[in-house]
């Protein structure tokens, strides 16, 4: 193709263009199973994979040794030839992401060889693809440092670790102190052309109050925006969405909360402030260059109904019948109060929202104070859903679950939803100022009003009238939590309540560009290190291939 040709550059060479972005049709297939279960697709599909993965097999180490890319890594020093982790704020580690495709070409086809019952392709596939990311496991624990780096790595690439964990590249015994070792870095400084033309023309009342919430840092050559590794991003296309998921997925959702709702460059707030209403293609501001409407950091919203609400395709799913509801929660209500999220499917739409309820008057207690957790789920007619709610956080937390013994009027409570969230968004409760440039003064200055976006809204599950669901009585399942079990649900509207959950003051670390000692010093990293079941990668697994 045309863009191929254009990327050949940054590739193997032979016309193969960047090894990330040629492999995605088999992943994009794979993830197309899992949504429709299209078996004609695959059969159909199925030899252009194959074809690639010869290809590869073929060309890829003596492509990478022609790009410089020795054999052992002993000459790499990061940022090779490849696209990589595109418009990433640090330095990003190429050979990492042309080799972990390269893995995720080969455990796409035999995902495709074991749905279509073609048994040599798989175990061969397979086999291949196990062989590759030994490699890269090898390579990257060979410093001896547990950071998941090349050998001659500073821990500052991208992917760091994050993708590695995500995709079970990491050997399972080696997960939680990579993990814990990642915590260990922190954020920069940043020497943008566009961010020094905003500084020079800022008053410095505004620069001395930006300096004092962490989102400037001054020295003898004055102000200096920078990004932030824990309340804020410097990721690219890629790890954007490994670090947000490995956080959330490993036990730190509160963390992965606080990079997206950080403020400052290297956030959503920076777009924003600059009258963003679509995302940019870069971090930092380009009037000349980069576009300001592109999905390219995008993967954050996908983080937002998985995670955040908790709704997402069971990884071993297929035709999207079955949806893993996961709901995780701040450790603080004055992070989030609540969620939701709504996930089509070729059957039906499911659904998911929590909110935090019974929470003091008084917000300086939204740290400390003891909530109640109300959880609404909606599986629609022939499919089904596995819950997977969070541990407890004190001996008081008591879980329990209610169904609906009808099918409640949903267009009606959508409708309600809908009049509610309209009326609030005339109220202008969402995004809360901006900065606007005086061209007659040159001089940059903030406004504060409130605008449309960004406005709030609860889920329409929770506008259903109470005459028109017909509870059944709760069934304490807090057994079943704690014993780590996913429940499976059949088709319903379902109400779950988690009582006595203790909230708690958020981690702050060492600051905005600092790192958290309070988890790289700490013996213990939760319940997610204690189980060595949830990390290998399986067959049948399409959401972590890559």
């Amino acid at each position: 193709s045309i863009w191929q040709d254009l990327n050949d550059y940054a590739g193997i060479g032979q016309g193969a263009g960047e090894t990330v972005w040629a492999t995605a049709p088999p992943v994009i297939t794979v993830r197309h199973m899992q949504h429709y279960g299209d078996l004609a697709f695959l059969e159909e599909s199925q030899p252009n994979h194959i074809r690639w993965l010869e290809f590869l097999n073929k060309y890829f180490d003596k492509g990478m040794e022609e790009k410089g890319y020795d054999k052992n890594l002993r000459k790499y020093d990061g940022d090779g030839s490849g696209l990589g982790d595109w418009l990433a704020l640090r330095a990003r580690d190429t050979f990492l992401t042309h080799t972990a495709f390269y893995m995720a070409a080969a455990r796409c086809v035999a995902y495709i060889a074991q749905k279509l019952g073609d048994e040599s392709m798989k175990r061969k596939s397979l086999a291949q693809a196990e062989t590759i990311r030994k490699r890269i496991a090898t390579l990257y624990l060979e410093n001896g440092k547990d950071n998941f780096d090349y050998p001659l790595g500073r821990a500052d690439g991208t992917p760091g670790p994050e993708m590695s964990l995500f995709s079970r590249i990491v050997p399972g015994e080696k997960r939680c102190i990579v993990l814990k070792n990642w915590f260990k870095r922190s954020g920069s400084p940043w020497p943008g052309d566009e961010e020094k033309l905003f500084l020079s023309e800022l008053d410095e009342s505004y620069a001395e109050d930006m300096t004092r919430t962490g989102e400037l840092v001054k020295d003898e050559d004055g102000y200096h925006m920078g990004w932030s590794q824990w309340q804020g991003f410097n990721e690219g296309i890629f790890a954007i969405r490994y670090s947000l998921k490995t956080l959330s997925d490993m036990g730190f959702h509160h963390i992965a909360l606080r990079k997206a709702a950080g403020f400052g460059f290297g956030t959503p707030e920076y777009m924003m402030s600059h009258n963003a209403t679509t995302m940019w293609e870069s971090w930092w501001r380009s009037e000349d260059v980069y576009s300001r409407n592109h999905p390219m950091l995008g993967a954050i919203a996908e983080w937002m109904s998985s995670s955040v609400a908790g709704v997402s395709l069971h990884p071993t799913t297929v035709g999207g019948r079955r949806m893993l509801f996961w709901p995780r929660f701040p450790k603080s209500a004055t992070m989030l109060e609540y969620a939701s999220a709504v996930q089509g499917s070729q059957i039906g739409d499911y659904a998911v929202a929590w909110r935090y309820e019974n929470l003091p008057d008084d917000k300086s207690q939204y740290n400390s104070a003891s909530a109640k957790v109300r959880i609404r789920l909606l599986i629609p007619p022939t499919g089904a859903g596995s819950i997977r709610l969070p541990g407890p956080t004190s001996k008081k937390t008591k879980y329990s679950i209610s169904h609906s013994t009808l099918f409640p009027d949903f267009e009606k409570a959508r409708k309600e939803s809908r009049v509610k969230c309209n009326k609030r968004r005339k109220r202008r409760l969402g995004f809360p100022y901006s900065w606007e440039y005086d061209r007659n003064k040159k001089r940059w200055h903030k406004v504060i009003s409130g605008k449309s976006i960004g406005t709030p809204c609860e889920s329409f599950l929770f506008d259903v009238l109470p005459l028109s669901a017909q509870w059944s009585g709760h069934t304490d399942i807090t057994q079943e939590v704690l014993n780590g079990r996913d429940k499976v649900l059949p088709a319903g509207f379902y109400d779950i309540i988690i009582n006595n959950w203790q909230l708690e003051e958020e981690v702050e670390g060492t600051g905005r560009l600092g790192n958290l000692p309070e988890y790289y010093n700490s013996d213990d990293l939760g319940p997610y290190c204690k189980d060595g079941s949830t990390h290998d990668w399986h067959i049948d697994d399409a959401s972590h291939i890559i």
